[in-house]
């Protein structure tokens, strides 16, 4: 944790010419978009076993063919034919799983009164009106209109604008690419509830957001609208 705040403090010391009191905010959109760029190449990995799955449809409607009236065996032979041609239908989670150390690491620094035996300076650091370890329920006792609420509100309107971007695009995804069908109405495992889920994903985000401290919030904005950006342009 000590490392991790100094790093977050010699980032926010480079930003200070351009960002005054709000530096250290802006060192942590910086510290996200750095972690979206180290996790950048599996999202095209991702993006290629998407299409490589999509390319192996005419395969699977064979296969649907030869053991339509066979469930188990059909979801069998689908989940060979994947590792045959190398490709990982659950590979396009694998980013994001990768990003969930660095949002706990986020939120257990802006969460704790002391770091290495010390008081957490970083605490006292704000983003405009709202201090970066305060809750959107904290806010609320100063009023919805108060500078602190409305730098909540604002990150609410820019995931809500995110959400309902991300849901149309996944809708289009999921409706343009129907590998996660291995028959008329069997899915391939574990696949089911991720395929109805996964347009929802972006608007699960602002209950995130409510709940956590507003630099664990910036940093699930930040990360949540490169995302949106990164998959229409990989996903295109």
């Amino acid at each position: 944790m000590s490392v991790f705040a100094t790093l977050v403090e010699h980032l926010a010391d480079l930003l200070q010419p351009l960002f005054g009191a709000s530096a250290v905010a802006a060192a942590i959109v910086l510290f996200t978009a750095l972690v979206r760029l180290l996790v950048h190449p599996l999202s095209r990995a991702a993006a290629r076993g998407q299409k490589a799955r999509t390319a192996l449809q005419p395969k699977i409607a064979e296969l649907r063919k030869k053991h339509g009236k066979d469930p188990e065996k059909l979801q069998r032979a689908v989940l060979e034919l994947h590792a045959q041609e190398k490709v990982s239908p659950l590979a396009g989670c694998l980013p994001g799983m990768l990003q969930i150390p660095a949002f706990f690491l986020l939120y257990h620094l802006f969460s704790s009164d002391t770091i290495g035996g010390e008081a957490n300076g970083l605490l006292g650091h704000r983003l405009f009106a709202a201090p970066l370890g305060e809750r959107w329920t904290d806010a609320l006792h100063g009023g919805v209109l108060s500078g602190a609420g409305l730098v909540h509100a604002a990150l609410f309107v820019v995931v809500a604008c995110v959400a309902a971007f991300s849901y149309r695009t996944g809708k289009r995804m999921m409706a343009a690419n129907p590998a996660a069908q291995a028959g008329d109405g069997e899915q391939l495992p574990g696949l089911g509830a991720v395929s109805k889920v996964m347009p929802f994903m972006s608007f699960f985000t602002l209950v995130t957001v409510a709940v956590v401290p507003l630099a664990a919030a910036l940093y699930v904005v930040t990360s949540t609208t490169w995302s949106a950006v990164e998959r229409a342009v990989l996903y295109r």
